[in-house]
């Protein structure tokens, strides 16, 4: 029952944050996109910029930001890469990385270019 829970509260969260991205005209173009090396929650694009959103729901940002593990993040970059080759761009594609937090109450703090941080 647990996990099915975090399951659910995990999907919520994700759909807060790709409302968010919608309202900032923003358009999500994939959600949950799969790929070889593993899934990205968010796939959004501005301009020819193609944005990845890595979501992480918990009881606060601070515990949430605990669960983005080095292991994890090189996954997003792999999986990200491999999304890339799809472009017109390839590999050259302009890209940046952002990290969703999502606290219990949904609120969320938003971590823009994450990678770079």
């Amino acid at each position: 029952m647990r996990g099915r829970l975090a399951y659910h509260a995990g999907l919520a969260a994700e759909d807060r944050v790709a409302g968010l991205y919608d309202r900032a005209r923003t358009p999500v173009c994939a959600r949950r996109w799969r790929g070889r090396h593993g899934e990205i929650d968010i796939v959004a694009r501005d301009g020819d910029q193609v944005i990845f959103v890595e979501v992480k729901q918990s009881r606060t940002h601070d515990e949430a930001a605990l669960h983005l593990t080095p292991r994890q993040m090189q996954r997003i970059w792999n999986a990200g890469s491999e999304f890339l080759d799809g472009e017109p761009r390839g590999q050259l594609t302009d890209v940046r990385i952002d990290v969703a937090l999502v606290d219990a109450m949904g609120r969320i703090e938003l971590v823009r270019n994450a990678y770079a941080a």
